[in-house]
Formats: structure tokens, C-alpha cells, sequence
């Protein structure tokens, strides 16, 4: 895939990044699951569930915030993405939780996009740590 320029990112709607950070996510929460050696269709589904939730997601993204770890252009566009009005929030959590996972896979997908594959990778695998932290999972 070739990379868009940094400015083409930018021009994208933000849920357009989220739905691209949302895929990125996905896939290597899945790899972290498989490497880990959880191979059962069930387990698996149940485990990733803990790393991409709206929940888990903006428990992240606040964490990541509080501490510092993103840089002012990615706030930037977790704000772009947080504040995006997608028409349906699920069921299954509340609008601010919501807005704010929405807020960080827009820039997971931003990231991405730019081939800024490194800084993606990094924050994803803070992410799962973060999460298996707030488990207690070794």
C-alpha cells in the first residue's frame, strides 16, 4: 500500500481514522492473542474484547493523556476524532466512552496511514499493556 502524504491524513474524516484504527488494532490485538498461544475461536473473540472495547479504549487513551505519551499531534487528532458525530452510539456503553475510543483509533489510523508504522506499533503495544495491567494478566 502506498502512504498518503501527511496532509492527505489530515483532509480525511476523522471516522474515516477511526475506521482504519479500529482495523489496525484489531489485527494486532489478534497476533498479540495467537502469539500469547490462546488459539480457540471462543477464547480468542472473549479475549480481544478486553483490548478493543470502547471501555478498554478510552481507559487507554486517558491513561496515555495523563501520562504524557502522546504528542500534541496526535491530542489533536484524538480531539478531531472524539469530537466526530458518528449518528449511533452501541448499546453497550455511553456516548463519552464511545467518543473517546473513536478519539484513539482515529489516531491509530492516522498514524497508519502516514506509514508512521513504528509510532502505531508502539502505542499499540503500550495499549495492550496497559490493559493486561489493568487485569492483572503476567
Amino acid at each position: 500500500m502506498s502512504e498518503l502524504r501527511k496532509e492527505d491524513v489530515k483532509q480525511l474524516n476523522a471516522l474515516a481514522l477511526a475506521y482504519m484504527g479500529d482495523a489496525v488494532l484489531e489485527q494486532k490485538v489478534r497476533e498479540h492473542l495467537l502469539l500469547m498461544g490462546r488459539v480457540k475461536p471462543n477464547t480468542l473473540h472473549r479475549e480481544a474484547t478486553k483490548y478493543v472495547s470502547a471501555k478498554a479504549q478510552s481507559m487507554i487513551i486517558y491513561r496515555l493523556i495523563e501520562e504524557s505519551y502522546l504528542t500534541e499531534e496526535e491530542i489533536a487528532v484524538f480531539k478531531r476524532g472524539r469530537n466526530a458525530k458518528s449518528g449511533s452510539i452501541p448499546k453497550n456503553t455511553d456516548v463519552q466512552t464511545y467518543r473517546n475510543s473513536s478519539g484513539f483509533e482515529a489516531v491509530l489510523g492516522s498514524l497508519y496511514l502516514s506509514g508512521e508504522l513504528t509510532r502505531v506499533y508502539e502505542i499499540i503495544d503500550y495499549a495492550i499493556t496497559i490493559v493486561e495491567q489493568s487485569k492483572g494478566v503476567s
